[in-house]
């Protein structure tokens, strides 16, 4: 048995000790995975923090994806799930062996060369048939509902390559997932969500997944060492708790020239020094709120710089990951699991973050420069 300290020390047995203002997490060994089992505050006055587990490197740590999910998912949800990992898995190498110029990042395919955003489709789409379970498919890429396998328990919508703009700069970018039952994409809500996840490509190559019969969100690192466990997927990382904090992410920021609201919070974020860290990929700067575990995600829109982001694809994922996590979403009046799929084309406006950052979006923001497309 060991355990894992707040600040992501582990602590072996006769090491446990009490750690000021640090939350412990039992973690026992069982077959080489770790399992979370339980949560207690140590310390006078310490806060509740979320226990991340160190990267696997012994026997008693690091949980496989296959053995993570084989404990309460649905085995057909499973595979959906794994056949996305394995994408993603693909995606990240295509990414690393990528070529770019000033206007897009290409690979290799055979005798052909194709551009990186169009790889990543591609093995989406393969990934997905191969895994026999899923009925319909769609992509940003190609927003229209294509059937993968008759017959298929779950349908699944994708944008394959989120930030695919910035990629020639090397920045983080990343793969949105969204895994709904039955075989429509359509005439749906983010309610309806059976799993959801964001992969982050960057340094580290990582999924945050979160799924029916798991109650929060969870961090798999790619393991991409040349060891035995390499190619495998490592739970690293809880998410259960997103907490206020002065750290903001603001798209869209053409909104603030003919949104009054936006740029009143935009200025309240300025005038109490949050620190503004913000990428332009959405994939990174969400992310980056469930690891540091404070912090707001904004991307309103204006009469002139409309919402781009679809619900289907990006959005309502999003807002499931982080409502898992703990966290709120909103699209001015309502969570965004609420907004109405009546097509593939539905856009929207969204904030994610701490509960206090979101109610502050609706009261300043809100809806009077909104549109929904539904």
């Amino acid at each position: 048995m060991a355990f894992v300290s707040g600040s992501g020390v582990a602590l072996r047995v006769g090491e446990a000790r009490a750690v000021s203002g640090a939350c412990v997490t039992r973690v026992h060994a069982a077959g080489g995975m770790t399992v979370r089992s339980s949560r207690a505050r140590v310390g006078a006055g310490s806060a509740l923090r979320m226990a991340v587990a160190e990267p696997a490197t012994a026997a008693d740590e690091g949980m496989l994806l296959e053995d993570w999910l084989r404990l309460d998912v649905d085995p057909a949800l499973d595979k959906c799930v794994r056949s996305i990992f394995s994408a993603c898995k693909e995606i990240a190498y295509k990414i690393r062996t990528a070529s770019c110029d000033k206007m897009q990042c290409f690979n290799d395919f055979g005798d052909e060369q194709l551009a990186i955003d169009l790889l990543a489709d591609k093995a989406m789409f393969e990934n997905l048939t191969a895994s026999g379970v899923v009925a319909t498919a769609s992509s940003e890429e190609t927003p229209v509902e294509k059937e993968i396998t008759p017959g298929g328990k779950y349908s699944v919508a994708f944008d394959p390559l989120d930030g695919s703009s910035i990629i020639d700069t090397n920045f983080s970018v990343g793969t949105i997932f969204g895994v709904w039952p039955g075989s429509k994409l359509t005439g749906i809500t983010g309610r309806g969500l059976v799993a959801a996840g964001l992969a982050v490509y960057g340094p580290r190559t990582t999924i945050t997944l979160s799924v029916e019969g798991k109650p929060y969100a969870y961090e798999f690192l790619l393991i991409d060492d040349f060891s035995g466990r390499h190619g495998n997927w490592i739970l690293t990382k809880t998410f259960s708790t997103v907490t206020e904090g002065k750290l903001f992410a603001p798209g869209n920021l053409r909104a603030v020239n003919d949104n009054k609201g936006y740029a009143a919070l935009v200025q309240f974020y300025k005038d109490n020094k949050y620190q503004l860290r913000y990428t332009g990929g959405m994939v990174p700067d969400v992310n980056q709120i469930l690891i540091k575990g404070k912090g707001v995600f904004c991307n309103p829109e204006s009469p002139t710089a409309k919402a781009k982001l679809r619900v289907l694809y990006e959005v309502a994922p999003i807002g499931y990951i982080m409502e898992k996590a703990g966290a709120k979403s909103s699209d001015g009046k309502q969570s965004v699991l609420d907004i109405p799929i009546n097509n593939t084309e539905v856009k929207s406006q969204i904030c994610v973050g701490s509960a206090g950052e979101v109610q502050r979006f609706e009261e300043m923001v809100g809806v009077d420069n909104y549109s929904p497309s539904y």
